[in-house]
């Protein structure tokens, strides 16, 4: 793995080539993240991996065993924080606790991963939660325009079997889009602006990292 940034989504808006053509882009400010740990695999901690703070936090309901991370780190408190392991020690050279990680680790063209968390929908039934066909609407159907149908054989196995797709609650899940491609990157502005669309609604945090796997 690689070493990523935390950031907020701020919306998506449209760029255009010189061939004038339109790119749908989703824009993501990325404030410097801080440098709240530096864990090596020859230390106590036994892996590589750099702990990573975002945001601003409110000191007065911050708990005490966070407060000490931070006062033993000698920075200010951040609102969120995310561990970003690495294979290599090679990788951490140069990074230090107390420093600080912007948004030029990007490049233009570069592939990425974008990990964050979707809207929350609430109950929903069958057909929006999981794209089922809607049963004819007459013909004899009655009190079952939306249902999800059948729920599986009466005596075996006499219940529902476990993963059936029913009603619930849909959306808020952590999703991964791979493969992102980077359009522009504006370190003045701590912006990165990203082909398509990304999860969650404006202002969600999201975690943006080097692409895992080659694109096809």
């Amino acid at each position: 793995m690689s070493i990523g940034l935390l950031g907020r989504k701020v919306g998506m808006t449209q760029i255009f080539t010189e061939e004038g053509d339109a790119i749908p882009v989703t824009v993501v400010e990325m404030a410097p993240n801080t440098v709240v740990r530096v864990k090596r695999e020859d230390g106590p901690d036994g892996y590589n991996a750099v702990l990573l703070g975002y945001g601003e936090a409110n000191t007065k309901r911050l708990k005490r065993p966070r407060a000490g991370l931070f006062e033993k780190a000698g920075v200010e408190p951040t609102r969120f924080l995310r561990e970003a392991r690495v294979d290599t020690t090679d990788e951490l050279e140069g990074i230090e606790a107390g420093g600080t990680l912007d948004v030029s680790r990007f490049a233009a063209g570069q592939r990425v991963d974008v990990i964050g968390t979707t809207k929350g929908r609430g109950f929903t039934g069958v057909i929006k939660r999981h794209n089922f066909a809607q049963p004819k609407m007459t013909h004899g159907t009655h009190e079952a325009f939306r249902h999800g149908g059948s729920l599986g054989n009466a005596t075996t196995p006499g219940r529902v079997v476990k993963g059936r797709k029913m009603a619930g609650r849909y959306g808020n899940e952590r999703v991964t889009i791979q493969n992102v491609k980077v359009v522009r990157v504006e370190p003045e502005h701590n912006l990165l602006v990203l082909k398509g669309g990304l999860p969650g609604p404006n202002g969600r945090l999201i975690y943006v990292q080097p692409a895992a796997k080659a694109s096809k």
